[in-house]
């Protein structure tokens, strides 16, 4: 017992030379931070902007209001980032001892049955986290509210959220990494996705050639723009199909622009309907 408290007090003082803190779960943070503002930093001028060929696909009817919300989105954005490092650290002693390596990379054909079941897993956990937040009057008052602040999005938006927030969503992101023990590069190619999820989310913006699309079990921006529109419902992050499994959360108007779109309106039409 005595070895083992002297080692994680070693561990506290030595995580700064060992260099798989630096190459594991400090690139990793790092690397979500950077993925995250490459994906949202175009699709956010884009909105500033706005160009005619754009406005017709914007999702809400008023303005996006990208001026008032950049700046105090990227404090969040370094603000979580640090807060979560400071997690890191003090988790260290139990991080070093997951199954995540560096060493042979599995068959190619296992990679993405992984990033599969890591989608699987944390959008089933993200969902049940994210409608406890709005449930619990306590953490909907005091922490999710912050991400509600904005009612009407674009991609730099994605982090904006209090720091627990921010904590909770990224440790349920390495949950399914860790169970399988992946590796490195597979667990890195994950979080790019993540942050991809992250950014496009938010976007605003129904695009019909949006590289979104190409993942055929996402539901774009539109799923989670109505979630911050209306405030209640939509809680899954890429598949929209957990609101009806598990409660009928979907938000109702996001039904009727799905079925508006079916019969073949336009953004722009539906927008004006809804």
């Amino acid at each position: 017992m005595n070895d083992f408290i002297s080692q994680i007090f070693l561990d506290y003082q030595t995580f700064y030379m060992d260099e798989w803190f630096w190459m594991f779960p400090a690139a990793t943070l790092g690397l979500s931070l950077v993925a995250f503002l490459i994906f949202a930093l175009p699709w956010t001028w884009l909105a500033y902007i706005e160009p005619k060929w754009l406005a017709p696909y914007r999702i809400q009817n008023k303005s996006i209001d990208v001026k008032g919300t950049f700046w105090p989105s990227i404090y969040h954005s370094f603000k979580n980032t640090a807060v979560a490092f400071g997690f890191l650290v003090l988790l260290w002693p139990l991080i070093k001892h997951t199954g995540i390596h560096v060493g042979e990379l599995p068959a190619w054909y296992i990679i993405p049955i992984q990033i599969v079941f890591f989608i699987l897993l944390d959008d089933f956990l993200y969902y049940w986290m994210h409608r406890t937040f709005h449930e619990n009057k306590w953490l909907l008052k005091n922490v999710h509210i912050v991400h509600h602040e904005i009612k009407n999005t674009c991609a730099i938006n994605g982090n904006y959220m209090h720091w627990f927030e921010f904590a909770c969503t990224a440790g349920l992101m390495l949950i399914g990494p860790i169970i399988v023990g992946a590796h490195l590069y597979v667990l890195w190619a994950w979080v790019i996705i993540r942050q991809f999820e992250a950014a496009d989310g938010h976007m605003g913006y129904d695009i019909p050639w949006n590289p979104a699309r190409l993942f055929l079990i996402y539901h774009g921006p539109v799923y989670h723009d109505f979630h911050h529109a209306k405030f209640k419902g939509n809680y899954a992050g890429f598949l929209s199909y957990l609101d009806g499994l598990l409660g009928k959360t979907h938000v109702k108007k996001y039904l009727e622009y799905k079925s508006l779109k079916q019969q073949g309106l336009s953004v722009e039409e539906i927008r004006k309907q809804l």
